[in-house]
Formats: structure tokens, sequence, C-alpha cells
């Protein structure tokens, strides 16, 4: 891609970014955020209960989205169920036609998406849903467990614009919970990245729930697996009082 192109690019994400992120600040932008935020072309790697239920928020918000698996063929019943705005094919496809990108594996095989993908992901917002769990992610839940969840997270996407969310809580109850009457259901978000970071927010506002920025990807520790922000199902106020965030 030419250099003037790549710079367009950016320069459209940053004031989707500023839109969404206003939106998720303000009472006002909130209650119009279905009906005036930008919408940005969204890619899933991996498509399983939470890359299917989140990407179908987004679809019915008004965002198209690209979903992929090691198995497309199986994703034309998701594809179906959600209409025009969703399609499905490769992880190269989805890599290619997202602004933003749904991480969506088990955490084992971040290393390896890595090597395959890293360089196609450069640049990209990657929102990181994962999370490590030793009994099934083996040694790299361990180096989780050492430097935290957001900083490993980058250490194998280095190009990649990584912001950490959607992780805290089962699909089951983000779909039972998206699009609450108000006060919303918080997600806890985290990147080094402001930029993205403000597109990640608009992103959780536009799935039906309350973004709230925890911090840079070293503060993504504090919901991660076992963290004390993992797993409250309560509303932003909630959390930042629980995290000890300013309000």
């Amino acid at each position: 891609m030419p250099a003037h192109a790549d710079r367009d690019r950016r320069d459209v994400l940053k004031a989707a970014g500023a839109l969404l992120f206003g939106a998720a600040l303000s009472p006002a932008g909130a209650a119009a955020q279905g009906a005036s935020s930008a919408k940005i072309p969204i890619g899933t790697i991996g498509a399983g209960h939470i890359g299917s239920t989140i990407g179908g928020l987004w679809v019915k918000n008004g965002h198209k989205v690209f979903f992929s698996d090691r198995h497309p063929d199986d994703l034309k019943g998701l594809v179906a169920s959600l209409g025009p705005l969703a399609q499905a094919g490769t992880v190269p496809q989805a890599i290619a036609f997202g602004d933003a990108i749904l991480l969506t594996v088990p955490y084992s095989a971040i290393p390896q998406i890595g090597r395959d993908y890293g360089a196609a992901l450069k640049g990209k917002i990657v929102l990181d849903t994962c999370n490590a769990v030793p009994a099934r992610d083996g040694d790299i839940a361990q180096e989780v467990e050492q430097n935290g969840i957001g900083v490993t997270t980058q250490k194998y996407f280095p190009g990649a614009r990584v912001v950490r969310a959607f992780n805290t809580m089962s699909y089951m109850y983000f779909a039972e919970q998206a699009n609450r009457p108000d006060p919303k259901l918080a997600v806890p978000i985290a990147g080094d990245d402001q930029d993205a970071v403000r597109v990640a927010a608009g992103l959780v506002r536009d799935a039906g729930f309350e973004p709230v920025v925890v911090g840079k990807l070293s503060d993504a520790r504090l919901f991660q697996r076992g963290g004390p922000g993992y797993g409250q199902r309560v509303s932003a106020a909630e959390l930042r009082q629980k995290l000890s965030l300013k309000p």
C-alpha cells in the first residue's frame, strides 16, 4: 500500500475514534450512538462463542464484519443468520478486510498467529479477548502470569495496536446483557495506543456496553483472569470504584 494511502487510512481511523470515544463519554453522544457513529469494517480471527457473539452485536449495530476460522464453511449458518453485513472466509481475508480485528482464540495459539500474520496485522487495531488458562494453554500461561497478559500479547504482535477487551465474562452473559437499560454493563479495556483505545471504546459502546478505560497494556493485569476486575458484572461506576480508578 502506498505511504499516502496508509496515512489516509490512519486519518480515517483517528476521526472514527474521536467520534466513537466522544459518544462513549458523553451521555448525549451515547443516546445518538446508534444513528451517528462512524462504522468501520471489522475482521475476526476466530469465530467461536465470543467472536460470533460480539461480532454479531456489531453487525446488528451496522458494522460490516468478516468472520474467519480454520474451517470457513462452518460459518455459513452464522453469516446467513446475520444478513448482508456479515461474511466469512480465511484469516488473511479477514485481516485484509478489517480496520479493526477481534482476536478470539485459545491463548496458546497466540505465538503461532503472531508468526503467521504479524506482518499483515502491523498497524491494525487488534482487540484481544483471549484468556490464558494454565490447564489448556501450558507454558504461555506462566509467561502471562509473570509479565501480564496485555504486555505478553503485544510481544507476539509487535507491530499491532493491541487493546485488551471483552475477556472478563462468558459469551452467554454478554449476549444476555447487551444493550440493557442504563446503567450498561461495564467492559474494561486497556491499551498503549490512545487512538486505538478510542476506537475500541466506541466499538464496546456499539456492542451495547459501557467501556471503562483501565489504563495501558501493563494495567490489563487488573482484569485478566484471576484479577480484581475479572468477572465483575457491574456498571462502569461500580467497576471504577472496585479498581480504584478516577470517576
